[in-house]
């Protein structure tokens, strides 16, 4: 059927009063094509008389007065109307009147200059729906710009963390870190909260999940001790929970080794981030791809350069 164009012509209505009103030879013929054709909008044309005195003119032209002063409610319906009229076939219609030849040469006429009229509102359909297009993407290019720009910011500020001396600052400033980072792809983050016996680093949801979060900016990796405790955190909360482990130092192997099934967490460290900081890889793309792993293999770990080869 093709685009509905926002908004119908003068022209075109005018084209489609003339092929109405010469399409068709007899009265109760064209009463027919418009019940059919606009069957959904019966208040259009029940009162109009389309086998009296009216000429058939007279009763077109009323119509298309109504279709255009309702266009934002009927615009569709006109537009498929007038589709079919201009490929109607007509032949036949007019055997019985006089000057039957002449009488089709300007039904013809009408329904082909009501159709290069449909043409040309698919011309400025195709042109609008390019030009949103274009506009789309720019708009997506701004948006990616902004993000780049924004991931650069970051990177600076990851970097900088590395140089404060007090491990209880750097820990606080890691995770406003991430929460930021989160917000940028629209994971909806919250920052560290506390609730009865225990503190929670932060949460995020993605992809319909929740996510409570354990941020570790320490010299060791993570310790089996340490990925324990953030396991039974996740397994007290609701049945869509899951847990994400960031650790800027990873994780140690005695952990890797005990949360190689059945995990109830995925990890990322600091090589992970700064593949994200550095542009090349979105950081959704990776939660997906590591939420899969974990799905599929049961591991808690796996590093972004085996996820993307």
């Amino acid at each position: 059927m093709g685009s509905i164009p926002k908004r119908i012509s003068t022209p075109a209505y005018q084209a489609l009063t003339e092929a109405l009103a010469v399409g068709f030879w007899y009265k109760a013929s064209l009463h027919r094509f418009v019940s059919l054709a606009l069957r959904e909008h019966p208040h259009l044309w029940r009162d109009i008389d389309f086998e009296g005195p009216p000429s058939k003119r007279q009763s077109a032209t009323t119509l298309v007065d109504r279709l255009a002063a309702e266009e934002a409610t009927c615009r569709e319906a006109t537009f498929l109307m007038m589709k079919e009229l201009a490929n109607l076939d007509s032949s036949g219609e007019f055997a019985r009147c006089e000057d039957p030849d002449v009488r089709e040469d300007m039904s013809f006429h009408a329904r082909e200059e009501l159709a290069r009229r449909l043409d040309e509102l698919d011309v400025v359909v195709d042109v609008t729906d390019r030009a949103r297009q274009a506009a789309e993407e720019a708009a997506s290019e701004a948006t990616r710009s902004a993000r780049r720009n924004a991931l650069q910011e970051m990177h600076q500020r990851f970097l900088s963390m590395g140089s404060d001396s007090s491990p209880q600052s750097r820990g606080l400033r890691f995770e406003r870190f991430l929460a930021d980072l989160f917000d940028l792809f629209s994971l909806s983050p919250r920052l560290s909260y506390s609730l009865q016996d225990e503190q929670i680093d932060g949460s995020l949801s993605f992809d319909t999940d929740d996510y409570i979060v354990e941020a570790k900016w320490t010299a060791k990796p993570l310790s089996r001790e340490q990925a324990d405790a953030f396991a039974a955190k996740v397994n007290r909360k609701g049945k869509n929970a899951l847990g994400l482990i960031v650790s800027i130092n990873g994780i140690s192997d005695a952990a890797r080794r005990t949360y190689d099934h059945s995990t109830p967490f995925m990890t990322m460290d600091g090589q992970d981030l700064l593949h994200v900081l550095e542009g090349r890889l979105a950081l959704d793309e990776l939660l997906r791809r590591k939420k899969r792993w974990a799905n599929d293999t049961g591991e808690c770990y796996a590093p972004a350069l085996t996820l993307f080869t």
